[in-house]
């Protein structure tokens, strides 16, 4: 994807995002929904590059049996 594609898809994602807050939404509100599609576009983008951890190594990393 282009540099250009992508955002023009971000933006048509913002768009879309306003779109469905409620008129009552607060600027935090705003930024709350764009940083839970940041972070899931980052942990998809992750996924995809193969970026990923099994849960055994998560358990042991915060020591949980």
């Amino acid at each position: 994807m282009s540099a250009a594609d992508k955002n023009t898809s971000v933006k048509k994602a913002a768009a879309r995002l306003v779109r469905q807050l409620p008129d009552t939404a607060s600027w935090d509100d705003l930024m709350y929904e764009i940083l839970v599609c940041q972070k899931i576009e980052a942990g998809l983008a992750d996924l995809r590059e193969g970026r990923t951890h099994d849960h055994a190594s998560i358990r042991s990393e915060f020591g949980v049996a």
